[in-house]
């Protein structure tokens, strides 16, 4: 069986095994992928509005790593700034099919775009009570966190694979 730079090369099952495996880490793959470009493409255009950079400014404020942007920038030059990197980053995750090196770059974005929001939950006061609606909507960030590392590894594999490298096995 030749090899494929993507999940099956980690594995070491019978070759039917994995011919019936492959459908779903395709569709995985495809899901966490583009459900990435969507989220971070809508929450990234909501940033230019009124109400969604009031909604940010106290998670700015208290942040050791942001807070700096509010002074420089206002609240809302903060939050368009945040909004584009956040929609560049949906937009270079999509472009996997046909330049996957910048999906690589896209990915790792987000994964500093999720590393920063889940750091709120330690710089924001109350964020982690458990009766706090800004814990719980910053949590879903370790999964999407999770899932930006996975598409930059899988995208970073095609690359290799598109320059002529081979995956490894176990």
């Amino acid at each position: 069986m030749a090899e494929q730079a993507t999940a099956d090369s980690i594995v070491d099952f019978a070759p039917a095994s994995a011919d019936r495996a492959r459908p779903f880490v395709n569709l995985g793959t495809g899901l966490l992928r583009y459900g990435l470009v969507f989220l971070l493409t809508m929450i990234g255009s909501f940033k230019f509005f009124e109400f969604e950079a009031e909604g940010i400014k106290p998670l700015l404020a208290h942040s050791p790593f942001l807070s700096w942007m509010l002074p420089v920038l206002g609240t809302r030059g903060a939050s368009n700034f945040i909004g584009i990197f956040e929609v560049a980053s949906g937009l270079l995750i999509a472009s996997r099919r046909f330049r996957p090196r910048w999906s690589v770059y896209g990915s790792l974005a987000a994964s500093v775009t999720f590393l920063l929001t889940l750091s709120f939950l330690f710089t924001t006061p109350g964020a982690i009570d458990p009766r706090s609606s800004i814990g719980g909507f910053l949590m879903k960030d370790v999964v999407l966190l999770g899932a930006a590392v996975y598409t930059a590894g899988e995208a970073w594999l095609a690359d290799l694979a598109r320059l002529g490298w081979k995956a490894r096995t176990r």
